[in-house]
């Protein structure tokens, strides 16, 4: 036998070995002994299937313990897997786990009657209609999927012949509805359909081949407070729907988001639209009174304006065709903190003329209220805004009427005004620690320094509109908002069917740079009750609410009680900006 010049080690050894037997069976020919050569022969053969067995068993053993396929997670052989989702703590929030779909083929069933019975009364949600089909035809079919560990074993144990089982991906979301909204849901072939599984979808699923979890914004303590204070005040005013947000108006991080009716990601198939409607982001309202923090911080900021600067809000004030009056009349000439705290219609009107349209428009088009609010979920929906920014538009916009916006956009521009100035996206990612996105500078530190006080003075004084979401020791702030809706039928407001909202910030005292949260608390057309005194706005139905939020999320955000401050207590008085009508 001749090699091959520069060939291997092993192929000289195989060949001399090879070379070795063959000449001993020739020597067991030629010696007459027949039986030394079947033995070798049958030796020759052994050896051959010992060597392949043996060459499997390495290889097997080699791919289970050192290959890397599938380490992203339990499902990713089958290719439509997703990575986790977890909190900003880590906590879980969705997961792929190991499913199962069942199928059947008539053509291996003996007797159908027993095989329909057993498999109703093992699978209760297996749809019978379907089943009576599949018993019907003529070939193996799917019949049903999503199928636990624990249900397939049980069909399993039934000892049913023509059933058969095939794994398949399965998106599990183990906290059921806690912020169902915002997480979304996927389609059983691992894509994203809404929520972050949408908006993120490619994320997750490259995040899914290296086994590492996807970390979101919220924190899970933060949201089952706020889900529980939203869903229970929802429940209590009989509301159509209901919103809860509560962000760092630092970082631009969801810390929360509630919609209410909830919804529940595992049974997305079944649930109707309204329920999985995320009311924060792709529903616009007309805010009310939320808005006048717009325009007393845009009148600061120009100089239009001082927290001592009076209007006079004794009469209605008339301008053009219409006439503008005070829900609870305080017929008094009024600062500007007062006319914040009174919520008055006339003095915030006043102070919009005097800031102007070209200035209202730039300023509200710097705070994001002219454009959906800048955050990945697909869902955020586009504002309803004024054709013409003309002196009417002003007056009713000044006070949150003729303008509709979502929940997460008023929440970006109320954080523009509470951090310093400084317009920043809002995020569903969560952000290293210290890291914060950039921002548009829209107003100065000092008129964000002097909201704070004022939104505090709100809460703090006892004539203020939003006192019901005083926690002692964390200083609170904030305004309350009550828009009446548009009704095509009386082509006009109705007056029974509002908008309450309480739009709230803690802590209000200390540096700008130090942390600080935002929560909205939103009723969409609640029902006053006893204890109410025949009362559905923002200040009976939303701020309570929103307090209960602040006091029991305090401690997850590590915000300390402190001594109160009492702002503005006896704000000087002087010239009026306007009188009369």
């Amino acid at each position: 036998m001749t090699l091959a010049h520069g060939a291997s080690p092993v192929s000289r050894w195989f060949a001399e070995r090879v070379w070795r037997l063959e000449h001993a069976f020739e020597r067991a020919r030629a010696s007459g002994r027949a039986e030394d050569d079947t033995r070798l022969r049958i030796f020759f053969v052994l050896a051959l299937f010992g060597f392949g067995f043996l060459t499997l068993a390495v290889g097997a053993t080699r791919a289970a313990l050192f290959s890397h396929a599938g380490g992203g997670g339990v499902l990713a052989p089958l290719g439509a897997s997703r990575a986790d989702l977890v909190d900003r703590n880590g906590q879980m929030i969705a997961a792929d786990l190991l499913h199962y779909g069942l199928y059947v083929d008539p053509r291996e069933i003996w007797e159908p009657a027993e095989t329909r019975a057993a498999l109703l009364a093992a699978l209760p949600r297996l749809q019978p209609d379907r089943l009576e089909r599949a018993l019907r035809g003529g070939r193996r079919i799917f019949l049903i999927g999503a199928l636990t560990p624990e249900e397939r074993s049980r069909i399993h144990d039934l000892g049913l012949p023509g059933l058969t089982f095939e794994p398949e991906g399965h998106r599990v979301y183990p906290l059921g509805s806690t912020a169902g909204h915002l997480v979304g849901f996927s389609d059983s072939g691992g894509e994203g359909l809404a929520g972050v599984e949408l908006a993120l979808n490619e994320e997750i699923r490259a995040a899914a081949a290296s086994g590492q979890p996807v970390p979101l914004s919220i924190d899970l303590r933060v949201q089952a407070a706020l889900d529980d204070e939203v869903g229970k005040a929802a429940q209590k005013f009989a509301v159509q729907g209901a919103v809860g947000v509560v962000l760092n108006v630092h970082t631009g991080e969801i810390l929360g988001l509630s919609s209410w009716p909830q919804f529940d990601p595992n049974k997305s198939a079944t649930e109707n639209a309204q329920a999985k409607l995320n009311r924060a982001a792709a529903q616009v309202f007309e805010m009310g009174s939320t808005f006048k923090a717009f325009t007393v911080a845009i009148g600061l900021d120009t100089g239009v304006a001082t927290p001592e600067t009076t209007f006079d809000a004794r009469f209605p004030y008339k301008l053009g065709y219409r006439t503008i009056h005070d829900y609870h009349a305080a017929k008094a000439i009024l600062n500007t903190v007062e006319v914040f705290q009174h919520s008055s219609n006339i003095g915030t009107a006043k102070l919009g003329v005097a800031i102007g349209p070209e200035r209202l428009n730039r300023y509200f088009t710097g705070l994001g209220l002219t454009t959906p609010a800048p955050v990945e979920l697909v869902e955020s929906a586009r504002p309803l805004t004024p054709k013409v920014w003309n002196e009417d538009a002003v007056a009713s916009v000044s006070f949150g009427h003729g303008m509709n916006v979502t929940p997460l956009a008023l929440a970006r521009a109320y954080s523009t005004i509470l951090n310093g100035g400084v317009a920043k996206p809002l995020t569903i990612r969560k952000l290293e620690p210290g890291a914060a996105p950039e921002g548009r500078r829209v107003m100065s530190e000092k008129t964000s320094l002097t909201m704070l006080q004022i939104m505090r003075a709100n809460v703090s004084d006892p004539i203020g509109s939003g006192k019901s979401a005083n926690v002692p020791g964390l200083n609170v702030g904030g305004k309350t908002g009550t828009g009446e809706k548009y009704d095509p039928a009386i082509r006009g407001y109705n007056h029974s069917r509002q908008v309450s909202s309480f739009a709230a910030v803690f802590p209000t005292d200390g540096p700008l740079e130090e942390d600080r949260y935002f929560v909205l608390v939103l009723m969409d057309e609640p029902h006053a009750t006893a204890d109410t005194y025949g009362y559905a706005t923002g200040g009976w139905v939303a701020a309570p609410a929103a307090g209960r939020v602040i006091e029991r999320i305090a401690p997850f955000l590590n915000v300390k009680r402190r001594p109160e401050t009492f702002p503005f207590a006896k704000a000087p008085k002087i010239a009026a900006l306007g009188t009369g009508q």
